[in-house]
């Protein structure tokens, strides 16, 4: 009975220190979901960030922990960026308005390749 379980505990340890080899990223509709309460802030808004808008900020923030969450994230902000016209100043100080980090260089140009 002892080697039974011993054998099940490390089996279950072997199975948690698996090294996960697919990296799968977020999603845009989840970046969109998240970024969607700032669209008129960043468009015509002033002064601060609503607390809705920097709860996304801030979720997005938190989804983005891999390389590969960076990546998409940036590629999505910079596909749905050129079809909607936001003011540049609030653009760049949005993450920092609401207190946290975003993968995205504040420059429309940045090379998303190189984010993560």
């Amino acid at each position: 009975m002892g080697l039974l379980k011993s054998l099940v505990i490390i089996s279950v340890l072997g199975i948690l220190f698996i090294p996960r080899y697919s990296e799968s990223a977020i999603s845009c509709s989840v970046v969109i979901q998240d970024l969607q309460p700032c669209v008129s802030y960043l468009t015509s808004g002033s002064g601060q960030p609503p607390a809705t808008c920097c709860d996304g900020v801030k979720s997005l923030a938190a989804a983005t922990t891999t390389s590969a969450d960076k990546k998409a994230a940036c590629q999505c902000i910079k596909s749905v960026a050129n079809s909607v016209t936001v003011k540049p100043e609030l653009a760049q100080a949005l993450a920092s308005n609401c207190g946290a980090s975003l993968p995205v260089d504040k420059s429309s140009t940045v090379d998303c390749t190189t984010v993560g």
